[in-house]
């Protein structure tokens, strides 16, 4: 049987690497912010999408997704980085390099104290590409009018991002009528694990094979040291321990373009640096999206059921749209098994080729697109997008990227009643 589901893994990874045409450290060398992981600021497909089957036409669609580009989540970084680079200042513990980055950290401090957790222009405006985006590549949907829910988690990031991209579809077409929800009474569809929900389940935890050969991949520690030296002609007696300020350095190195302010660590940390370091974070990554897999159950529930209400007519809306964070979509693509996220390799260098940790970026989504036939009887299909592009489901089908609906449905409800034990 493993050596069965091994063999499906690879297929399907063959099948992903097709799809999405290039492998995870070629697509970093074209592009090395994807090195961020998570950090990434969305990036717009240009990709053609597969037409439909002769006949059919799509009339609803299914969404999650990541609110858009922040400020970082909380304020612990700004703060303990604000505290770290003035008691080094004042003790000339700062290097050339260092003082010019303190100087331009200060100009923004202001800025970004006040801006912890908030959704930034460019999160406002990803939204809102993404759903003119939708639009235009299934204006079916949406040509007639018709209603659409819209449900996000409490925080204002998400309403925000919310928001925007309820605005955007209203201006490409006024008849749509969008109902906004933030609200406890949906956390179960949007964020299940939120203390707040009153529907809050208990799952499982799951821990990626390749934990146990974790220590068959060889890690590289030498940029914490090269950042320091950079920065500080000396950490006796900063405040915090190495390889926490090494840490803080790059979390605020990758969350930069997200904010604006990407010259701010000019000779301090490179791209190139990130991208070498980029398989390790990814591995880190990988745990805490399989780890959390199984909470998002309530969110692939959801989908469920709102996709029969308006395949069967009872549901009245044209579209669900959820907005959410990073440790929920992260995890349902795992759950999901999209492009082979769900593969579990135990090889650690195996992991990049079934997940990409930029794939939860900002503004990261996941759409799937139901099309319907002329005839009556005919099978409704699915697609998936993950992030504007074409994506593999681990479901059998003669007609990729399209899957018949009641595989899809029949798969994903065995795996729901399976991570609910």
């Amino acid at each position: 049987m493993r050596r069965f589901i091994l063999i499906a893994c690879l297929l399907l990874t063959a099948l992903t690497a097709w799809s999405q045409g290039v492998p995870p450290l070629e697509q970093l060398r074209d592009d090395p912010l994807k090195a961020y992981g998570n950090d990434y600021p969305y990036l717009f497909p240009t990709t053609e999408l597969t037409r439909a089957p002769r006949g059919y036409k799509p009339f609803y669609i299914s969404h999650y997704a990541r609110h858009g580009s922040r400020y970082y989540w909380n304020d612990t970084l700004y703060k303990q980085l604000d505290t770290l680079l003035a008691v080094a200042h004042d003790r000339h513990l700062l290097t050339a390099q260092g003082e010019a980055f303190y100087e331009r950290f200060l100009a923004a401090k202001d800025e970004l104290m006040t801006g912890i957790s908030e959704l930034t222009q460019l999160g406002w405006d990803q939204h809102q590409r993404i759903a003119r985006t939708m639009y235009g590549r299934f204006p079916e949907v949406f040509r007639k009018g018709g209603n659409i829910l819209a449900i996000s988690s409490l925080s204002g990031r998400c309403v925000l991002s919310m928001s925007a991209f309820c605005q955007e579809l209203v201006q490409c077409n006024p008849k749509l009528e969008i109902r906004e929800q933030s609200s406890r009474f949906t956390l179960d569809g949007v964020v299940p694990d939120d203390d707040q929900n009153p529907r809050k389940r208990d799952f499982p935890k799951a821990t990626p094979r390749y934990e146990q050969h974790r220590d068959r991949f060889m890690s590289d520690d030498s940029l914490r040291d090269e950042i320091l030296r950079r920065v500080f002609t000396g950490t006796e007696g900063l405040p915090g321990n190495p390889a926490r300020i090494a840490g803080n350095l790059i979390n605020l190195y990758t969350s930069l373009p997200n904010i604006g302010h990407e010259g701010m660590m000019d000779g301090i940390i490179t791209d190139q640096e990130i991208v070498d370091r980029w398989e390790a974070s990814n591995l880190g990554s990988y745990s805490w999206v399989f780890s959390k897999q199984y909470e998002m159950i309530p969110i692939l529930e959801d989908i469920i059921r709102k996709a029969d209400a308006a395949i069967d007519g009872s549901g009245g809306k044209v579209a669900d749209l959820r907005f959410g964070h990073d440790s929920c979509i992260g995890p349902l693509t795992v759950l999901m098994g999209i492009n082979g996220a769900d593969c579990d390799p135990e090889d650690p260098y195996a992991v990049k080729d079934c997940y990409q940790n930029w794939e939860t970026c900002k503004a990261a989504n996941i759409q799937l697109v139901f099309y319907r036939g002329r005839k009556a009887g005919e099978d409704i299909l699915v697609k998936c997008l993950l992030n504007g592009f074409e994506a593999t489901l681990p479901i059998a089908t003669d007609n990729f990227p399209y899957y018949r609906w009641r595989d899809v449905r029949d798969f994903y409800l065995a795996r729901c009643a399976a991570g609910s034990r």
